[in-house]
């Protein structure tokens, strides 16, 4: 076993695909897919690519802490509250632990995730 993982930005295996949760819905029919890559042995830590169609969703973080990197598109996150930020490629955020917003995909998206909680 390695300690060094190398994450794949264009993976070859088939992804999980899944929809937005009805509750969660605003606006659209985004779908999303789901490479998961790398995960700590007790679940609290994961990694991987992560894929959605345009649309526009309720992001409820819970206790989870999550770093993305936006690969390719556009998306408009809204902090309940707060103002409206936009991310491209090249972009990198934090969502932290109790965040609650509005994700809008205004082109699909693509990104690095690494899940802490």
């Amino acid at each position: 076993m390695t300690l060094l993982k190398t994450v794949i930005t264009n993976p070859e295996t088939a992804p999980r695909e899944s929809k937005a949760l009805p509750e969660r819905l605003i606006a659209g029919d985004p779908s999303f897919k789901t490479w998961a890559q790398d995960e700590a042995k007790d679940g609290a830590v994961r990694t991987g690519i992560w894929e959605a169609t345009p649309g526009e969703t309720r992001s409820i973080k819970g206790e989870t802490f999550e770093f993305c990197h936006i690969l390719s598109g556009v998306v408009e996150i809204t902090p309940d509250g707060g103002e409206p930020a936009v991310y491209r490629a090249g972009d990198s955020f934090v969502m932290k632990p109790g965040f609650v917003g509005r994700w809008k995909t205004i082109e699909t998206v693509r990104k690095i995730y690494v899940t802490v909680g």
